[in-house]
C-alpha cells in the first residue's frame, strides 16, 4: 500500500453513484473500502476498477442499517487498511408509493437503511477519526432534502433527516477536526433511473436549467472536492449537484428566449 494514499469507506459502492465515487476517489489518491449488502459481483467489479486507478480496495459486506454489521465492516477495515480518513454514506433505498399506500415495513426499511445507516456509520467512523486526529464525512442526500417528491414519502423523510443530521454532526465533530458535509444530487442518469423512465435524460434534461441530466462523474467530483484538503474549511454544508434543478420554483408565466 502506498504510504501517501489515504483510506476511505464508501457505502453502497457495488454499482451506480457509489461505484463512481469509489473510482473517482481512487484516481485522487484514495484506497477504498467497498461496502455492499447483496451484490457481491458488483462489489468485486468496483474493487477491480479502483485497483485499475491505482488504489488498494477491499470488498466489505454488511447491511449498514444493522449495528452489528456496521461494526464488523469497520473492524474489518481497521484490519485491512488501518486509519480511516474518509467515510462516504451513499447506500440508499426507496419505495415508490403514495402515502395512502405506503406500507409500514417499506417505510421502516427506507428509514433504517438511509437515515439510521448514515447515523450508525458516522457513529462508528467518528471515534476512529477523533483518535487519529481528524477526518471527513460526506453524506449523500438528494433534491428531496429541499422539496417534496410525490410517491417517495419515505425517501424524502430519510434524506431530509440526513440533511439535518449532517449539520448536527458538523457542529459536534468539528472540535475534533472532523468535517461533515452533504452532497445532494439532482436528476442523475444511472441504470436505476433509466429503468424508471426510458427517456430519463430527455425528460429531466428538459426541466433542468443547464438542460442536461447529471452523470455519476458530476456527483463523484463533488465528493472528491469535499474530501480534499481544498475543502479544509468547509463543514456543515449541503452542496446541490443538480444543474440548478432544485433552485427553481413554480413560475406560471411563459417567457421568450430573449427575455
Amino acid at each position: 500500500m502506498a504510504s501517501d494514499r489515504k483510506n476511505a469507506i464508501v457505502t453502497g459502492a457495488s454499482k451506480g453513484v457509489g461505484r463512481g465515487i469509489a473510482v473517482e476517489l481512487a484516481g485522487a489518491g484514495w484506497n477504498i473500502g467497498v461496502n455492499y449488502n447483496a451484490d457481491e459481483a458488483g462489489a468485486a467489479e468496483t474493487v477491480r476498477m479502483v485497483e485499475n486507478r491505482g488504489g488498494s480496495a477491499w470488498a466489505l459486506q454488511g447491511d449498514i442499517g444493522t449495528s452489528a454489521d456496521v461494526e464488523r465492516v469497520f473492524t474489518d477495515f481497521d484490519r485491512l487498511a488501518g486509519r480511516l480518513n474518509l467515510l462516504v454514506n451513499n447506500a440508499g433505498v426507496q419505495t415508490w408509493a403514495s402515502l395512502f399506500d405506503l406500507q409500514e415495513a417499506d417505510f421502516d426499511r427506507t428509514i433504517r437503511t438511509n437515515l439510521k445507516g448514515c447515523f450508525l456509520c458516522m457513529k462508528a467512523a467518528a471515534p476512529r477519526m477523533r483518535d487519529a486526529g481528524g477526518g471527513a464525512i460526506v453524506n449523500i442526500g438528494s433534491g428531496a432534502n429541499r422539496i417534496p417528491f410525490p410517491n417517495l414519502g419515505d425517501y424524502c423523510a430519510s434524506k431530509g433527516g440526513i440533511d439535518q443530521l449532517t449539520r448536527v454532526a458538523a457542529v459536534e465533530f468539528g472540535p475534533h477536526q472532523i468535517r461533515v458535509n452533504c452532497v445532494a444530487p439532482g436528476a442523475i442518469e444511472i441504470e436505476r433511473t433509466r429503468l424508471e423512465d426510458p427517456d430519463y435524460a430527455g425528460t429531466w434534461g428538459a426541466v433542468t436549467p443547464i438542460r442536461r441530466v447529471g452523470q455519476v462523474a458530476d456527483v463523484a467530483a463533488a465528493v472528491a472536492y469535499l474530501a480534499s484538503d481544498e475543502a479544509a474549511f468547509v463543514t456543515g454544508q449541503t452542496l446541490y449537484v443538480d444543474g440548478g434543478l432544485w433552485s427553481q420554483g413554480v413560475w406560471p408565466y411563459e417567457r421568450s428566449e430573449d427575455g
